[in-house]
């Protein structure tokens, strides 16, 4: 039967799709009359959806009050989008908050510097003194005498144990549901956010231990929240949906960044101390909205309207198995009366999942993009105030632009994937690779445009801010492309890619130590930002040759596979 109500959600469903949930789930009858009464319905609902889709039905047929009233007031998938964005906002705050405070927290002339003469002659000039002859810029030093090889093992040291637990959560949200991992995950990472000073205070291997520990804690909210979205929302969404709740990332970084570099010019709490201090909390009192607020399934969800839960479940054609494993038995009891039917699970393809050439493009592709994304997060405030000598509060804001004019064109290009895909302008895998390219090869544009305009800080911001911003186009390139592989391990996939995309997060510190060494020139950086730029265009070049938008064999749910058993051998 055609729906009693159609949406502008169910349009885009309906017509984008050439085959309804609906059509999939029907069954057919051993009687004669009802076979004919299915495809009497099937017609209907085929002229219904035809005259729908050319605009000769209107979008919203009302049936009542009842159904005007259970829409009214925020969606609950609305409530969980929000949710997990600020959960992203919080765990990105405590992840780059040590960025910025590694340079209140360092004492750098304590720190020995080979070739000072070549150093001073390929460096940005100092700024200019005031009329009174002090520092336009003071800076306290900090307390701690770590080289740039010691930098970058504190800043590093996060990302191994955040590429330990990616596979396991991902997993772990599967078949246990990614609200308590999600959750979880970002209360752990709030827990060593607030220890973070005590072990510094204390001493170097605790806290590269405490490091690690947290960047476990965050390492599940990625591949939970994956197979969270895979649950909640409907496929023609997803780009923009997954666009608002990841680039919580990035406005957890604008707000965290300048509000740290603020913090620790403070005397409060000892300075720098309190930018993980005040972070911790707040992921502490989110941890306790997520938990009231947010369920695994809109199956489980006590307050969600009726409405929203058969639009969900329609779009994303899910299927109640226990109710179909039902229907089963009692058409069974009622052909013969001497059979029962008992479901067998499947586990995980993993020689399939590891052997998947569209898996291992966006492995190599988020490979390409965290490099260049983590030599941004984790090296660029050290560039900043070592090259372009900038004092603490300046250089986190500018570190931070970048952040909140990629959100604003993430969700742009999102918005207008979703709607080239609507109006079949474009398919989803030439779509996935356009956003994809754009990226990661105009980002990359901006890291070499940084090498030739040498210290105008200005032109700095702007190759970072301006052309650095389309990075925020990933939203609609690979980052739900493991959703069209596979939904049904969305989460284990994108545990996998994600595991190798962050191992860049310890390796491109680790790295960058290596290049600078001791040597903080002009020249040292623009390889830097070279080999970023490189591995990032490399890593596209490898997604447009082997990128895949079909779901896989591996992941297509087989005809139901059933042990039939007698119930003469149950009595027995």
């Amino acid at each position: 039967m055609p729906p009693h109500k159609w949406t502008d959600e169910s349009r885009d469903a309906s017509c984008y799709y050439e085959d309804t949930t609906a059509s999939r789930l029907r069954r057919p009858s051993s009687s004669s009359n009802s076979s004919a009464s299915v495809e009497r319905s099937d017609d209907e609902a085929d002229d219904e959806r035809e005259a729908f889709c050319s605009g000769e039905r209107p979008l919203i047929r009302s049936s009542g009050a009842a159904e005007v009233n259970d829409d009214c007031g925020p969606k609950t998938r609305h409530i969980f989008g929000f949710m997990g964005f600020l959960g992203f906002a919080v765990v990105y705050a405590m992840r780059v908050n040590l960025s910025v405070a590694i340079v209140a927290m360092v004492n750098q002339t304590a720190i020995p510097h080979s070739n000072s003469s070549v150093i001073d002659l390929d460096t940005c000039p100092l700024p200019e003194p005031n009329h009174n002859g002090s520092d336009p810029n003071p800076q306290r030093e900090g307390e701690f005498v770590w080289d740039e090889a010691t930098q970058g093992l504190v800043l590093g040291s996060f990302f191994y144990g955040y590429v330990l637990t990616q596979v396991p959560g991902g997993r772990m949200a599967e078949l246990y549901g990614g609200k308590k991992i999600y959750g979880y995950g970002v209360l752990v990472t709030a827990i060593f956010t607030l220890l973070t000073p005590l072990a510094a205070h204390w001493d170097l291997p605790l806290l590269v231990l405490v490091r690690i520990l947290e960047g476990m804690g965050e390492g599940v909210t990625y591949p939970a929240m994956h197979a969270m979205l895979a649950h909640w929302i409907p496929p023609l969404e997803r780009n923009k949906f997954a666009a608002v709740v990841y680039a919580g990332s990035n406005i957890g970084t604008v707000i965290s960044m300048p509000l740290a570099g603020w913090l620790c010019s403070l005397d409060f709490l000892g300075g720098w101390p309190s930018a993980f201090y005040i972070f911790g909390l707040l992921g502490i009192l989110w941890f306790v909205a997520w938990m009231y607020l947010v369920y695994d399934k809109p199956s489980d969800h006590p307050r969600i309207s009726s409405s929203e839960r058969e639009y969900i479940e329609r779009c994303l054609r899910l299927v109640n198995q226990d109710r179909l494993v039902a229907e089963e038995q009692d058409q069974d009891e009622e052909q013969d009366g001497a059979n029962l039917r008992r479901p067998q699970e499947e586990p995980i393809p993993w020689s399939s999942l590891l052997t998947s050439v569209p898996l291992w493009a966006i492995l190599l592709t988020q490979c390409g993009q965290g490099w260049a994304f983590y030599t941004q997060l984790t090296e660029l405030p050290t560039y900043m105030s070592n090259i372009l000598h900038f004092d603490i509060q300046s250089n986190a804001l500018l570190n931070a632009v970048p952040y909140l004019t990629s959100w604003f064109v993430g969700i742009a290009c999102s918005a207008l994937a979703d709607w080239m895909l609507a109006r079949r302008y474009i398919s989803l895998l030439n779509s996935y690779k356009l956003w994809n390219t754009v990226a990661s090869v105009v980002p990359s544009l901006g890291l070499i445009g940084i090498i030739y305009v040498g210290c105008d800080w200005v032109w700095v911001t702007f190759m970072l801010a301006g052309v650095g911003s389309f990075g925020g186009a990933v939203y609609a390139g690979n980052q739900m492309n493991h959703i069209a592989l596979s939904p049904r391990f969305a989460g284990t996939m994108y545990g996998i890619t994600n595991s190798a995309a962050n191992i860049c997060g310890f390796m491109a510190p680790y790295v960058i130590g290596l290049i600078i060494n001791h040597r903080e020139t002009l020249t040292q950086w623009h390889l830097v930002f070279w080999l970023a730029a490189g591995l990032n265009i490399g890593g596209n070049f490898i997604y447009l040759i082997f990128a895949s938008a079909e779901e896989q064999s591996w992941s297509k749910t087989p005809a139901p596979t059933t042990t039939r058993i007698s119930r003469a051998s149950l009595r027995a």
